[in-house]
């Protein structure tokens, strides 16, 4: 269960019984359902603006730098020579900014299956989706396993960056 009241978000959910995870919303500035999921953007108090997918919140923009710092980093750094890389999901574009930085990388490939989510951060969270107009990076909308089935063997590293498998 994932609701907004008395101008708070609470995260509460089974994976993490007894335990829920609130931020103090000052102004909903996005709220859409788009073909795969519901996507919201608001202004915290404390954290920035935050980005939700069904009900779980996904980043703030005070602390996104932890989580696209060491889902990138140490996948890369455990490649003796890491130049081709995809990325599955990812849409809001920190993971693309996070891989780009590292000087072996030449070609960065993000599939995410919603476009809306890569719009959306496009206008709302500009310091994460900044990534994705670096020019290594290549950005294709669509299924991450269809992408994978077609595109065996082409990457040095791939980096899982979709929802947690929660809901429907």
């Amino acid at each position: 269960m994932n609701a907004m009241k008395s101008g708070w978000f609470s995260e509460i959910s089974d994976l993490w019984p007894g335990i829920a995870l609130s931020l103090k919303v000052e102004e909903v500035l996005h709220s859409e359902r788009s073909q795969f999921q519901e996507i919201l953007v608001v202004k915290t108090k404390t954290h920035g603006r935050a980005l939700m997918l069904d009900g779980a919140i996904q980043c703030t923009e005070k602390d996104e730098f932890s989580y696209h710092e060491m889902i990138s980093y140490l996948p890369l750094c455990s490649h003796p020579k890491p130049k081709d890389i995809l990325i599955v999901g990812g849409g809001d574009g920190g993971v693309a900014r996070e891989v780009a930085k590292h000087p072996d990388v030449e070609r960065i490939t993000l599939v995410d299956i919603d476009d809306r989510v890569i719009e959306v951060c496009k206008q709302y969270l500009p310091r994460l989706s900044l990534g994705l107009n670096n020019p290594k990076v290549t950005v294709s909308v669509g299924d991450g396993f269809e992408f994978l089935r077609n595109h065996r063997g082409e990457f040095d590293v791939i980096i899982t960056d979709s929802s947690d498998p929660v809901g429907k």
